[in-house]
C-alpha cells in the first residue's frame, strides 16, 4: 500500500475545504434573502399565555367581569379567575401599579379617582405573591400628586397594605422610541414604568369631555411628560402610547363610575354605583367591554377603534372568552 504523506494530507484537506466554501457561496447566491419582518406589537411585560401545551394546557378567559361585592373581594375574585396573582407576579418582581389620582382635589365618592381599597387589595396580593417591591404612582392633570394621593385615600390604604407611594420625579422622564406609533415616534416616558417587571394599570371608568371615556389606554397618559400635547390628535396619540407601554394587567374600577362632566366631576348626581371590576391582559378588550357600562360601543371611542386597527388588541366582544360572575348569586 502506497505511503500517505503529510503533503498528501494537506492537499486533500485544502481541496475539501474549498468544496465546502464553494457550496456555501453557491447556496447563499441562489437562496432569496428573507424579507425583514414588520414591527411586532411588543407583548405586555410578564404576561404569560395559556400554561402548558397540548390537551392539558390551561386556557384562561380573555377578560373577567365580577359584580356585587366589596372592593377587595372583587379584586381577588377577578384575579383568581384570570389564573391567580402568581400567574403574573413572581418572587422578587419589581411591580408598579398605575391608578388615576386626577383631579387631585376629589375624594373617591365622586368617581374621578380610582377606589383606594381596590388599589390596596391589588398591592396586598402582589406582596403575598413575593414581589420585591410594589410602588403606586401617577401624575394628576390638576393639583399635585401629594394632594391627589391624600384626598383620594390611596396613600393611606396602600401604605396600610405595605406598598409604597412614589411621587414621579421629573428627572426620570426620557425620550423613548415608539416604533409602532403613527403620529408620535418619540415621547418622554417615565422610565421606571418601562423597566418594571410587572405593570398593573388601574383606571376608574369615567366620562371624559375630550375622549368620551377614560379607561385603560387613556389612563396611560399619566406616565408621559407634556400630556396636554396629546390633545392635538388625542385618539391616535393614546393608541400610539398604548403600543409602547404594555401593562401586564388592566383592572378597571367600575365600583363607582362617572357618567357626565368628566374627567373632573364634582356632582354626586353624575355617579352610578355598579360594584363592578373588569380585568384582563388585553387592554383593548378590557376597554371595549367597559364602554357598555356607558351604553356605548368600542367604535364610539376613537382610541379604542384606532388601537384595534393597529392590531394592539381585540375589540370584538363576540369573539372573546368573557367570564362574568355576580358574587353571592
Amino acid at each position: 500500500m502506497a505511503e500517505f504523506t503529510r503533503r498528501d494530507f494537506l492537499k486533500y484537506a485544502l481541496a475539501g475545504l474549498g468544496a465546502i466554501l464553494a457550496a456555501r457561496f453557491i447556496s447563499a447566491c441562489s437562496s432569496p434573502q428573507a424579507a425583514p419582518s414588520p414591527p411586532q406589537t411588543p407583548p405586555a411585560p410578564g404576561t404569560p399565555t395559556a400554561e402548558g401545551t397540548g390537551p392539558s394546557a390551561v386556557k384562561y378567559p380573555d377578560l373577567v367581569v365580577v359584580r356585587g361585592g366589596e372592593p377587595e373581594t372583587l379584586a381577588r375574585k377577578a384575579i383568581d379567575l384570570l389564573g391567580g396573582i402568581k400567574r403574573f407576579v413572581k418572587k422578587g418582581d419589581n411591580v408598579i401599579i398605575k391608578p388615576n389620582i386626577g383631579p387631585a382635589m376629589r375624594t373617591y365618592e365622586y368617581a374621578a379617582t380610582t377606589n383606594p381599597w381596590l388599589v390596596a387589595a391589588v398591592t396586598s396580593m402582589c406582596l403575598e405573591a413575593g414581589a420585591g417591591r410594589v410602588r403606586v404612582m401617577d401624575k394628576p392633570f390638576s393639583g399635585t400628586a401629594e394632594s391627589g394621593f391624600l384626598n383620594s385615600g390611596i396613600r393611606e390604604e396602600v401604605e396600610k397594605a405595605g406598598g409604597e407611594i412614589e411621587l414621579m420625579s421629573r428627572f426620570k422622564y426620557a425620550s423613548t422610541d415608539i416604533p409602532l406609533g403613527r403620529d408620535i415616534k418619540k415621547w418622554d416616558i417615565y422610565q421606571d414604568i418601562l423597566k418594571a417587571d410587572v405593570l398593573i394599570n388601574m383606571p376608574i371608568a369615567k366620562h371624559h369631555s375630550a375622549s368620551r371615556l377614560t379607561l385603560g389606554m387613556k389612563n396611560l397618559m399619566g406616565v408621559v411628560n407634556m400630556a396636554q400635547l396629546f390633545h392635538l390628535n388625542l385618539g391616535q396619540r393614546i393608541a400610539d402610547l398604548a403600543s409602547r407601554v404594555r401593562p401586564t394587567l388592566t383592572i378597571i374600577d367600575a365600583i363607582r363610575i362617572l357618567t357626565a362632566n368628566g374627567p373632573t366631576g364634582g356632582d354626586l348626581n353624575d355617579v352610578r354605583k355598579l360594584d363592578t371590576v373588569i380585568a384582563g391582559t388585553d387592554m383593548v378588550a378590557v376597554d371595549s367591554y367597559a364602554t357598555s357600562l356607558f351604553k356605548l360601543r368600542p367604535d364610539d371611542i376613537p382610541y379604542i377603534k384606532i388601537a384595534t386597527e393597529m392590531g394592539l388588541g381585540s375589540s370584538d366582544l363576540n369573539k372573546l372568552d368573557i367570564k362574568e360572575i355576580t358574587l353571592g348569586s
